[in-house]
């Protein structure tokens, strides 16, 4: 029987994560693979989890911390499911604020759990219409979303860039074919061994070409970012987090869909009154056996 092969696929808030892994596990699904799903946030009860859920495959959530501060919890997530559900591909988002997991995940799952499971190249994902301006890139691209982050924070976005072993262009489909060309470039410039992969995790395209990249590369945790501490816990303190769950009753038909999209709505006018700025807002709301999701990446993005 051949090991199973864990991917992780960091990236920052609202690139696209949880939507890739859930394409992701319906392809392979469909291609006969046992599939398994570990979500990662800084609470339980994630919208990610639900999410991943309605995908069919086995899902496993560590919370309370990224995986570099829950490693043990990673790796007993990764055995449940390679011995629960025999899982052929593991796949893993860690917390969007999170860097440095080169060194702190990757290297400890190469070097401790080599015969357990194969750990595949780190994916780092990103929104094609914000990486120009947040990553300081000289062809920010049109269409490109200006996002008013402190310089800490936009330090943690760069740092996520420097470690992965693949950059992703996600949500590609939003730039005119020249923009798109024109921040490959200029990755391929501020980056140059490292591979650059363009698709749309939403439409599906392009994710073909990624699952065929990672599942042969063996190019696994090969760069180590030199990160400052002190600036990479300013960058995440100035992150709010809120994670909550309520229930609520009707009393009288609703068409929920609408519903979830005005208080989504409802809650952007409210921080953007405040003078907050969005990183990603998100929400899954289930009702009479069905469910629908929704969020919000920047305070002028529309709610999709």
């Amino acid at each position: 029987m051949s090991k199973p092969r864990l991917l992780l696929v960091g990236g920052f808030l609202g690139a696209g994560k949880t939507t890739l892994l859930a394409e992701a596990a319906t392809r392979l699904m469909r291609q006969g693979k046992r599939v398994g799903l570990i979500a990662n946030d800084q609470a339980a009860d994630l919208v990610d989890t639900q999410i991943l859920k309605d995908a069919g495959a086995g899902v496993e959530e560590v919370a309370g911390g990224c995986f570099c501060c829950r490693f043990p919890d990673m790796v007993a997530a990764i055995k449940r499911l390679v011995h629960q559900a025999e899982v052929d591909m593991l796949l893993g988002e860690p917390v969007g604020s999170c860097t440095d997991l080169s060194a702190t995940v990757m290297q400890p799952l190469k070097q401790l759990y080599a015969e357990a499971f194969d750990t595949g190249p780190f994916s780092v994902l990103v929104d094609a219409r914000q990486v120009g301006v947040l990553a300081r890139l000289q062809a920010a691209g049109e269409n490109t979303e200006p996002v008013a982050f402190p310089d800490s924070v936009l330090y943690i976005y760069r740092k996520q860039l420097e470690e992965a072993d693949v950059i992703v262009l996600n949500k590609a489909d939003l730039l005119a074919p020249s923009a798109l060309a024109d921040l490959r470039t200029a990755l391929a410039e501020k980056f140059p061994q490292t591979p650059i992969l363009a698709m749309s995790a939403l439409t599906g395209d392009g994710v073909g070409g990624w699952l065929e990249f990672v599942a042969h590369s063996q190019s696994a945790g090969q760069k180590l970012a030199e990160v400052d501490y002190d600036t990479y816990a300013a960058g995440e303190a100035a992150l709010g987090w809120l994670n909550a769950s309520a229930k609520l009753e009707a009393r009288q038909a609703i068409d929920w869909q609408a519903f979830a999209v005005q208080l989504l709505e409802a809650i952007r006018q409210s921080l953007r009154a405040q003078g907050a700025q969005i990183a990603h807002l998100k929400l899954y709301l289930a009702a009479g056996g069905a469910s629908t999701a929704g969020n919000i990446n920047g305070n002028d993005s529309p709610v999709s």
